[in-house]
């Protein structure tokens, strides 16, 4: 069977899993990468079973076809699935046991193929790679733990119980001892003190979302209409809202800002200065905003890599906990990965510092008021795309998961085989 898209079907396993709908589009991506290498993909449900909640869309959907049986069309299967370990883990006895919303599916497809010809690709989260002792320090620091006490606190006897603990749990929901799950955590550059910890895992480059072509300068902001877009999906954003309008309301010529929020916001005052969209949107309108945008405010990772990819100015805002005083950022390490690229690669330095306090919520409205000024805004608070530190095929998780797919559709190439080149980095 020759290496190429005849050798594999493909299956996309699409749900959300840590609260965020980049979950789904994530997969989407990787299912239009391998399409567009020629491989077959395929969105298998049994009839009568509802797809998990919000994968019906609207979404931007690779050429695919909906099948409700698991009929092989060729040698090996590759399943594609955001933390394979929690959205298609099996049932397990005690707590944080329930079957994953896809288990059912991943069982039938393994059962059809072989486990020996069946590879699960499970897609982490973005940029989080932190160590357990790491990753029990910022729970705390999330939790409201007070930053100054957490060092203290790790002395006592009981962190290290808390740190194996945790440690135990993620190679559990990683899925790490089976040997046809390959887990990826893709990120701007490789953190080795993780991968020491967890060999299992494989680091690699942003699943880029190949959406948009880069454009050569910036939206221009002299022109008639001026219009920011915000994907605003945490919360607490309606919380920054004042402040971002405050920044804009001086703006010459005048910003209109555009939301996409999924929930109203009841506590910022209506008025023609922006618009609050909490309907769907077809992904062809959305994607036309986006881009024709000046400046973009994204959260999460796809939004962030989305507006890396097509270049231009933008901000960038996760959520906050906690209020006052006590309010810290909500999963950073996204935007702490990026700024740490930037400055490896000799970013500017106010850039980097206004996007790392605009992402904490401070100093917004100033941050914003220097952004919306003509020209000059555009130019210093554009970001170009970040070099990685990985090798290719490593250094782009969608051009990984091809070569993935190629592996395994060689006749006699096992799922593991291909598993175990992909961790010890010799995979070409």
């Amino acid at each position: 069977m020759p290496a190429d898209g005849r050798g594999v079907d493909v299956y996309l396993l699409p749900a959300v899993v840590g609260g965020g709908l980049g979950d789904i589009e994530e997969v989407l991506a990787a299912g239009r990468r391998l399409a567009g290498a020629g491989f077959r993909v395929r969105l298998y449900r049994p009839a009568g079973r509802s797809l998990p909640p919000s994968v019906e869309g609207p979404w931007s959907w690779p050429a695919l076809a909906r099948v409700d049986r698991v009929v092989p069309s060729a040698s090996a299967a590759l399943t594609v699935s955001p933390a394979f370990g929690v959205s298609a883990a099996p049932y397990r006895p005690g707590p944080l046991g329930r079957a994953g919303p896809w288990a059912d599916e991943a069982r039938e497809i393994e059962a059809a193929y072989g486990p020996a010809r069946t590879l699960h690709a499970s897609l982490e989260e973005f940029a989080r790679t932190l160590t357990s002792l790491e990753e029990t320090r910022e729970r705390w620091r999330e939790g409201g733990v007070p930053t100054r006490t957490i060092p203290e606190r790790l002395r006592g006897a009981r962190h290290e119980r808390e740190v194996e603990t945790y440690r135990e749990a993620f190679e559990r929901f990683r899925a790490f001892a089976r040997p046809n799950v390959l887990s990826l955590f893709a990120t701007f550059a490789p953190s080795r003190r993780f991968g020491r910890e967890f060999p299992r895992a494989v680091q690699a480059g942003p699943l880029w979302p190949r959406t948009y072509r880069r454009r050569r300068r910036p939206v221009r902001a002299g022109r008639r209409r001026r219009e920011w877009v915000w994907y605003a999906s945490p919360s607490s954003a309606e919380r920054l809202a004042p402040a971002v309008l405050r920044g804009l309301a001086d703006a010459d010529p005048p910003v209109r800002l555009y939301v996409r929020s999924p929930r109203p916001w009841p506590s910022v005052p209506p008025s023609r200065a922006w618009t609050l969209e909490t309907d769907p949107l077809a992904p062809a309108d959305w994607h036309r905003r986006f881009a024709s945008a000046e400046l973009r405010i994204v959260t999460g990772s796809r939004t962030l890599l989305e507006a890396l990819e097509l270049g231009g100015p933008f901000l960038y805002f996760n959520g906050l906990l906690g209020i006052g005083s006590r309010a810290r950022r909500h999963r950073p390490e996204k935007i702490v990965a990026l700024l740490s690229a930037a400055r490896r690669a000799g970013g500017a330095r106010d850039l980097v510092r206004d996007l790392g306090s605009f992402a904490a919520g401070r100093r917004v409205a100033d941050i914003v008021r220097r952004a919306a000024r003509p020209e000059a805004g555009a130019r210093r608070f554009s970001l170009g795309r970040p070099l990685t530190a990985f090798r290719p095929p490593y250094d782009d998780a969608g051009d990984l998961l091809v070569a993935v797919a190629r592996a395994l559709a060689v006749e006699g190439t096992g799922a593991a085989r291909v598993v175990e080149r992909v961790r010890s980095g010799s995979m070409t």
